[in-house]
């Protein structure tokens, strides 16, 4: 007897099939299928055949494969007795439920009392899956491994698309060939981390940025995670993600999953970074105020340090505004005898020193100044030097002898009495000064992979998201090290990159921009000579990348001359006056025939509009610009296209390119297969290209 499931999405139909009540697997997991197909039919066409040398059956690979059923692969469950003792449980069919799109199945085994539950959501006008598995148990057990519902790969792609990293490095996209075996990836350092990305994408055959078939997923936790990409001996594949292994040491009644985002693009990898920006906007983040526009932030970090002076602060605040910004972030540095990174975290009281009235005449003066006021902190670490670790040592994470990281331990966020702490602290500030912004950084790894850690922050922040809903919060982590859909439930921008050069942050947004929307991501101007490259670029370029993303700066105001606040106060206001239609569309990857020249383009969400940022990076290896070819748009369609920045022509470009004059009508068709032709450009331009469809 089998039964079937399906479920659906837009883009995407998923069927799901169980042979005598045995855990289900997936039959199918691509383009929609029609509305009348014969389920069981897709069922039984999956069926595989044998031959010698194997066991009279192939093993199913289920939403959770099972040891016990001699599995060739990575099982999707490992448990043990709390006294050591494994279990292989056999789960059958024990009830279903269908509701608003979604889909529950429980699977039970009677004699060990086990229940497996599998959680399977759809959205409305959502083109991604939310799968979550979750263990129960009528006594604690150890469970060494639970994997979300596992999903089989394409037979018909030849390499995955990892993303790693490093500190002012993250989302570097590495593809690795599929190959017989287990590939694992395991982040054991306790949040989302530089250098582990929980995202894959899974291109088919021939699939590029705009076409061709694609599967991507992304494992939605903040803390330590595994994937396992493995094709078994016999060629079927499977991908498996979950929490980092022992990470979650005690015995437990109830296991359960961080949700594993799952989609299919037919058009490409500019499909699956369509259906992530949307999913997250649409059904993950929760704004206070979703009409205010998107602020231009401005962070002092880069310009004082720790130098925290009143005077300095407020001639600083005056320049910043002048030049568009409208939220002033007070960075590292502001609390009770924080001179540098070696001492104080945990002592959040300001420091009467720097502020003898408090933080209050400042705030005042960004008022006066009409912008916002925000509060950096670091509420999960301490200093040993503090008076918070001398009086409670035992609050700290992991051996009292562990190896610092910047001169700081973590704070165990398990222990109720440290969350109690944080939100009085946090909260007592909120209440006494007039923030509406935080910025919380987290600028260590874990000593130890915790599940309750991460459990933990999420009790804090959504107490303090409750207690305070008017403010935003931003994810920082030494930059880009915890990103994920998991901590973006609860904040409103994540930090990309500690780096601020922009020929790094430029392809680390347009990778980024396969799961994030432009609004949440943080970009600023940096330096003239960038602090993390000791490079030096021209404002246009830093401020242009700035203004493609939610734009803020970080340079000191006052080593501007006029020339390059005047640059900057153009893209600012360019960045203003569009970001209402920018923060509602999507990002799409171009494909530049020039290796020295990296591009993109945003598209309204109507369709009507864009704008294309193409970067030249490098210099070329040919002497003239190659075409670049722009994407997304409709082919019978008319667009007047205009070059918005044609004075960053390089001084040798002489010729007479149509973009330098004046603006061209030309058809979707033509800019998508024979492409713009753009001057000359030095290393380190960013074109502006502007287009509307008439």
């Amino acid at each position: 007897m089998i039964k079937t499931w399906r479920l659906d999405t837009p883009v995407q139909t998923l069927v799901l099939a169980s042979d005598n009540n045995r855990l289900p697997q997936v039959v199918y997991w691509g383009r929609p299928l029609p509305a009348q197909e014969d389920l069981e039919s897709v069922a039984t066409a999956s069926e595989r055949d044998i031959t010698g040398g194997m066991l009279d059956g192939v093993p199913e690979l289920s939403l959770s494969p099972q040891a016990r059923d001699t599995f060739p692969g990575q099982p999707g469950l490992q448990l043990r007795e709390v006294d050591g003792k494994g279990v292989q449980p056999s789960f059958r069919l024990e009830r279903e439920c269908h509701d608003n799109g979604g889909l529950q199945l429980s699977f039970a085994d009677p004699e060990l009392r086990l229940c497996l539950e599998f959680d399977i959501q759809t959205r409305p006008r959502s083109d991604v899956l939310r799968l979550v598995s979750r263990l129960r148990s009528d006594r604690p057990v150890l469970v060494d491994w639970l994997a979300a519902p596992v999903l089989p790969a394409p037979q018909n792609s030849d390499r995955l698309i990892e993303f790693s990293g490093r500190w002012c490095g993250e989302f570097q996209m590495n593809e690795v060939p599929w190959q017989t075996g287990a590939r694992l990836r395991e982040c054991r350092l306790g949040r989302t981390s530089h250098e582990h990305f929980p995202g894959l994408i899974l291109p088919c055959r021939y699939a590029g940025n705009a076409e061709g078939q694609v599967y991507g997923l992304h494992y939605g936790w903040s803390g330590g995670h595994r994937m396992i990409a493995e094709e078994l001996p016999d060629g079927r594949r499977q991908l498996q993600w979950g929490n980092a292994t022992s990470s979650d040491q005690a015995p437990v009644t109830v296991h359960e999953t961080a949700p594993l985002y799952a989609t299919f693009s037919a058009s490409g990898l500019n499909g699956i970074g369509r259906a992530f920006q949307s999913h997250l906007r649409q059904q993950i983040l929760k704004w206070p105020d979703d009409i205010r526009p998107r602020p231009v932030h401005y962070n002092c970090w880069e310009a004082v340090y720790f130098k925290h002076d009143l005077a300095t602060l407020r001639d600083i605040a005056t320049r910043a505004a002048a030049l568009g910004a409208e939220r002033f972030v007070l960075d590292d540095g502001w609390f009770k005898g924080r001179d540098d990174d070696t001492t104080s975290l945990g002592d959040w009281v300001v420091d009467r020193r720097k502020f003898p009235d408090g933080l209050t005449p400042l705030i005042d003066h960004v008022r006066s100044e009409g912008m916002t006021f925000g509060l950096w902190f670091e509420p999960e670490m301490v200093n040993p030097d503090s008076d918070l670790y001398r009086a409670h040592p035992d609050w700290a994470l992991g051996h009292a002898d562990q190896l610092l990281g910047r001169q700081q331990m973590v704070l165990n966020l398990a222990k109720p009495a440290v969350r109690d702490y944080l939100f009085e602290r946090i909260s007592t500030l909120l209440d006494e000064y007039d923030i509406d912004y935080i910025k919380w950084d987290h600028n260590r790894v874990l000593p130890v992979p915790d599940v309750y850690q991460a459990e933990g922050l999420y009790q804090l922040l959504d107490a303090l998201r409750e207690a305070h809903p008017g403010v935003e919060i931003e994810s920082c982590a030494s930059g880009g090290g915890r990103i994920d859909f998991g901590i973006l439930e609860r904040t409103h921008r994540v930090w990309l990159s500690d780096s601020n050069d922009g020929i790094e942050r430029l392809w680390m947004q347009r990778n980024a921009a396969l799961f994030l929307p432009s609004e949440v991501t943080g970009s600023h101007v940096g330096p003239r000579t960038c602090h993390t490259s000791g490079r030096e670029l021209p404002m246009a370029f830093r401020a242009w990348v700035a203004a493609s993303r939610h734009m803020g700066f970080e340079m000191d105001p006052r080593e501007l001359i006029d020339d390059e606040a005047a640059i900057l106060q153009q893209a600012t206001a360019w960045y203003k006056a569009n970001r209402d239609w920018l923060h509602r569309g999507h990002i799409l990857r171009l494909d530049s025939d020039d290796p020295a020249v990296i591009g993109e383009l945003q598209l309204a969400d109507d369709g009507h509009r864009f704008v294309a940022f193409v970067g030249q990076v490098e210099p070329s290896s040919q002497v003239l610009p190659r075409p670049i070819r722009l994407t997304g748009l409709k082919p019978e369609g008319r667009y007047r296209v205009r070059l918005r920045n044609p004075e960053q022509a390089a001084p040798v470009s002489r010729g007479h390119v149509a973009l330098k004059r004046d603006a061209l009508v030309v058809s979707g068709r033509m800019l998508m297969d024979q492409g713009l032709q753009l001057p000359i450009a030095f290393p380190a331009t960013l074109w502006v290209i502007e287009g509307t469809q008439l």
